[in-house]
């Protein structure tokens, strides 16, 4: 019997869309994400992207994705707190959990990406420059449901100020997106859940896997509770077992140009090499590798601009061709037969 490697697997991915069709952009990931439950996937993310043709609000296409799914767990990979007031997010996370009846994971960030941009579309201005730690620290407390002062009067009688919809319990399903000593340290010690991507510190010059199990060790042994801790991985991963030869040419093309950057740390961070090739090739580095402990959640992240047959067609491999081997079984409620030729594209 293959010894369990990893728990729970799913996938994320940005949503992309032609300038001229965000609908069909849209649509198609919305289809997806029903897929990937069909096949028993345990969750499915989306990033959420700014000035690119991508989804710009997660939390609106996750509103989506509540009523086209029933059982998997549907999670924002990331939110970055830079531009966010917290108590309105913590409305907006509340409101999506209850519509997906508690299947929603808190994923954020402390980033602030195209900040030279977007600074001025940003924060209310007395926040300033405020540390986005403090920010993740508000959104923590608003998501707690702590009261805001006295009762208050509304037509519906006296209530506590606070966020609603409170959601009791929704703070134990924030996972914070790291990859720094100091993030992936702060998660821990609030009590948070750790979402790890494939670039990641290294202040000894480590390679990637070695940085990152540094950090993964380091979470484990700092993680303060309540609750339990939890690490993700994201893999980028290309199984060329069902794929067409266009599809091999064209992530041959994608593995290339992106492995320069995997030789040499680049301003104190390292890359992750792709996982791409056969079944067989993948589930050897996989087995290799020291973040695969039998803890930890997979996300498969998937490439950028890739047709929806393209991302059928690596999900479905991966779901009957590599994650069986490691110890990986599909969720009981998944609605599709587990014959790869039924979940073909």
């Amino acid at each position: 019997m293959t010894e369990q490697k990893i728990i729970d697997a799913g996938f994320t991915l940005a949503g992309n869309y032609p300038e001229a069709d965000p609908v069909a952009g849209l649509e198609e990931t919305l289809q997806l994400f029903e897929f990937a439950e069909e096949i028993g996937l345990q969750v499915a993310g989306i990033r959420q992207r700014h000035l690119e043709r991508g989804v710009s609000s997660a939390l609106t296409f996750l509103a989506a994705a509540t009523q086209r799914t029933q059982a998997i767990r549907l999670e924002t990979a990331v939110v970055p707190l830079g531009y966010e007031t917290p108590f309105r997010l913590a409305e907006d996370f509340g409101t999506v959990d209850a519509l997906s009846k508690g299947r929603l994971n808190v994923g954020v960030s402390s980033s602030a990406p195209h900040g030279a941009l977007l600074r001025h579309l940003g924060r209310l201005e007395e926040d300033g420059d405020i540390d986005a730690y403090v920010l993740i620290s508000r959104f923590l407390e608003a998501l707690e449901g702590r009261a805001l002062g006295e009762d208050i009067y509304t037509p519906y009688g006296p209530q506590t100020p606070r966020v609603q919809p409170h959601i009791p319990g929704l703070r134990q399903r924030v996972w914070l997106g790291g990859g720094s000593a100091r993030s992936v340290r702060w998660a821990a010690e609030q009590g948070l859940k750790v979402l790890l991507g494939n670039i990641t510190s290294a202040d000894n010059g480590d390679a990637f896997e070695t940085a990152q199990r540094v950090h993964i060790d380091d979470y484990y042994a700092h993680f303060a509770g309540p609750g339990e801790p939890a690490v993700g991985v994201e893999r980028v991963i290309l199984p060329i077992d069902s794929a067409t030869a266009d599809q091999r040419e064209r992530y041959t093309a994608f593995a290339d140009s992106r492995h320069e950057r995997t030789t040499q740390p680049v301003n104190g961070h390292v890359f992750q090499r792709d996982l791409f090739g056969t079944a067989d090739e993948i589930v050897d580095r996989l087995l290799a590798d020291p973040a695969i402990d039998g803890r930890t959640e997979l996300r498969v992240a998937l490439p950028y601009a890739l047709a929806l047959e393209d991302y059928r067609q690596v999900l479905s491999d991966i779901r009957h061709a590599v994650l069986p081997r490691l110890g990986w079984a599909p969720t009981a409620s998944a609605l599709a037969s587990s014959s790869p030729a039924s979940t073909a594209a």
